[in-house]
């Protein structure tokens, strides 16, 4: 290592290029301070792209309503809660589903009844039809809109839907309401979500038994009753499994919130520092290294004896009852796994030093999160500013996605039309919906590469700084405005090419479910093929961009240059590379395992103990509590392995540019340099 330059007329090598670099920035010492505005084209074009947005945004503002998204729609098309439509429904702002096609009657308050069911009355298209004085509830207590002036309304008569006053069974089966594919239902006790009126589980169950009861006298649950006077239809089947499984988990969501906002956010990123924290202490780090690594040999092994004791049992069983073919197969898949094993523990043997590198780039990485401490919130700005968008992006799309057409969908009730109305698309529609979708991807891509760009810029300016002391947030606050001022046209260039691929991965997967319609098993395995191949182009564009983004925190140099840069640097440092990914690799799946497990486990005996008997099931609340955490842990796990491919890169400027006295590598790392330099 030198800090001199090549001499004149020397054939350059990958190194000299990244020396080079350094020594024409004048007096560099460490990240440069005086930066220029790089690829402003791509910032021209994003500003372009996010102009172009609000113009298509405020079009559909204009001709569409987002209402008709947000609100529901009744079996005419009106909107409940608004004048939308041929009646007036303001005052009707709730829909109670009656029939399984997703028609319902807007109502004033949703359904509360105290003995879960009042068999002898219905909510029909035409409104409350009680054909018998036993009815327990009254007009008051639900309040359906008036649809007697609007045309070719279907009305309950006794002959329709009710034959036999005193049978429930009779108007189960009736035409009218046809076992819920007809134009009326049973009142039922519901509760709302997002304007709908969803049918608790144990309404429904106290229904089918009284069906049951005047059915037959048999002995079957009311889910098996359910399934016998419901014919086998599996659309029908599988809206009805749908709306169970979706009005159950909406309801334990809510009744759980405040332990999903307590626990899967808070308490997953306290988890985080403490994560962060424990890696700085002496012995944990390597432990966990070295330790996998022996569990990831010791599991070849293992398997290698058991397929060889297998085949050994195999061949001397009495009487035989595998043949010869299995248990050569056996035998020679032990070899197999021995041989693996072996070779893994000569490729650990020769990746010891780079391994010992990598943790030396963990470690260097946890003191310069914790000197930086603001630098762990980021990834929360960003959320928040992802956030801000994905509000005005889903303004713009909703108010698009009502600029369709009604259309009429009619079923068959034995003699009787039922109608449901829906919504059709034109084609600039969709074309408009291509382009939001990929406003969404650019503007998404874009916030991330502008935060790794930040983050990458203040672990360098610490990695590049003789005394740590002087590191605080405020060089936090710096990179933030430097980045934003100068780079975010380098951002705005790698996030466009992740957001073409990602479109045309999203078109690949259109294609894929055309396919599937049209049941062309040559074209889904075609199409199949493209996805996989353009997945790993995505895989691969990310992490060279990441790469390419340090080169541009470090040297300020634009998005194609630092590409460039970038790759020849992973070539030539491509066992160390290798030995951070799978330290790094590992080090970010404990974390996200530990930080999701704990959580999700202090969420189960927090709500089991304080509200588990009122949930229909605690499974749905802790999938999604261990899904924020995954996030979360993920989010927090992500700045950490930005921070270890930052401190690497800057290791290797650092071993190219100075000599040993010269360098700026502490700690774990300043111990490889004097160890194996």
């Amino acid at each position: 290592m030198s800090g001199d330059a090549p001499e004149q007329g020397d054939k350059l090598t990958p190194a000299d290029l990244t020396l080079a670099l350094a020594l024409a920035i004048s007096d560099f010492d460490g990240v440069i301070s005086h930066r220029r505005c790089t690829d402003v084209l791509c910032t021209i074009l994003i500003w372009i792209m996010w102009i172009s947005m609000t113009g298509l945004g405020i079009y559909a503002m204009r001709e569409g309503d987002y209402e008709l998204i947000l609100y529901p729609l009744d079996y005419q098309g009106n909107l409940c809660g608004t004048d939308h439509g041929k009646v007036d429904m303001t005052e009707f702002p709730y829909l109670y589903y009656v029939n399984d096609f997703a028609g319902g009657v807007c109502v004033k308050e949703c359904p509360a009844i105290e003995e879960k069911v009042d068999p002898y009355t219905l909510l029909t298209y035409g409104g409350l039809f009680q054909p018998s004085n036993q009815s327990n509830v009254t007009s008051n207590q639900i309040s359906i809109a008036d649809y007697s002036k609007t045309n070719n309304t279907l009305v309950c008569t006794q002959a329709l839907c009710y034959p036999d006053p005193s049978d429930p069974t009779s108007a189960y089966t009736s035409y009218g309401v046809n076992k819920g594919q007809g134009f009326a239902w049973f009142a039922l006790d519901t509760y709302e979500v997002l304007w709908r009126c969803v049918v608790r589980d144990d309404a429904k169950e106290a229904l089918y038994q009284i069906v049951k009861n005047n059915e037959t006298n048999n002995t079957l649950s009311p889910s098996d009753l359910a399934k016998e006077l419901v014919p086998e239809n599996q659309v029908t089947e599988a809206v009805k499994g749908g709306y169970n499984f979706w009005s159950n988990l909406y309801g334990d969501l809510w009744m759980t919130r405040y332990y999903i906002l307590g626990l899967g956010f808070g308490a997953s990123l306290i988890l985080g520092f403490l994560y962060c924290f424990a890696l700085r202490i002496p012995g944990v780090l390597a432990i966990m290294v070295w330790a996998s690594i022996f569990l990831t040999v010791a599991i070849f092994f293992i398997a290698g004896w058991y397929a060889s004791q297998l085949a050994t049992q195999w061949a001397t069983a009495d009487p035989p009852t595998f043949t010869q073919e299995e248990i050569n197969a056996a035998t020679y898949s032990s070899y197999a796994l021995y041989v693996v094993g072996g070779l893994l523990v000569l490729l650990f043997l020769f990746m010891r030093k780079r391994i010992q590198l990598a943790m030396g780039c963990v470690k260097e990485t946890s003191k310069a999160i914790i000197s930086m401490p603001i630098i762990i919130l980021f990834p929360v700005f960003q959320a928040l500013g992802f956030m801000v968008f994905m509000i005005v992006w889903s303004f713009y799309a909703a108010n698009l996605a009502s600029m369709g057409e009604f259309s009429t969908n009619t079923f068959q009730a034995g003699p009787i039309s039922v109608s449901v109305r829906s919504f059709e698309f034109s084609d600039f529609v969709k074309q408009c919906a291509w382009y939001l979708l990929f406003c969404f991807f650019w503007t998404g891509q874009f916030i991330l590469a502008m935060g790794e760009i930040i983050f990458a810029m203040a672990v360098s300016k610490w990695y590049f700084c003789r005394d740590k002391d002087e590191i605080g947030n405020v060089t936090v606050v710096s990179s933030i405005t430097a980045s934003i001022w100068y780079h975010s046209g380098t951002a705005a260039f790698g996030s466009l090419i992740i957001a073409i691929i990602k479109m045309i991965r999203a078109f690949l997967s259109y294609l894929q479910r055309k396919a599937e319609e049209m049941d062309s098993s040559i074209a889904k395995a075609v199409l199949c093929c493209f996805q996989c191949c353009f997945w790993c182009l995505e895989k691969c564009m990310k992490f060279l961009n990441k790469n390419a983004y340090i080169q541009t925190a470090i040297f300020g140099t634009a998005f194609c240059t630092s590409a460039r840069e970038a790759f020849f640097l992973i070539l030539r440092n491509a066992v160390r590379i290798a030995a951070i990914t799978y330290v790094s690799g590992g080090v970010m799946f404990v974390g996200k395992v530990f930080i999701t497990t704990v959580t999700t486990g202090m969420a189960y005996f927090a709500i089991s103990q304080q509200i588990g008997d009122e949930l229909y099931s605690i499974i749905g609340p802790l999938v999604f509590i261990a899904a924020i955490a995954w996030f979360i842990a993920g989010m927090f796990m992500g700045v950490y392995d930005m921070g270890i491919a930052t401190i690497l890169q800057c290791f290797v400027a650092d071993e190219e540019m100075f000599d040993d006295d010269q360098m700026y590598a502490e700690g774990d790392l300043k111990s490889w340099v004097d160890s194996h330099g």
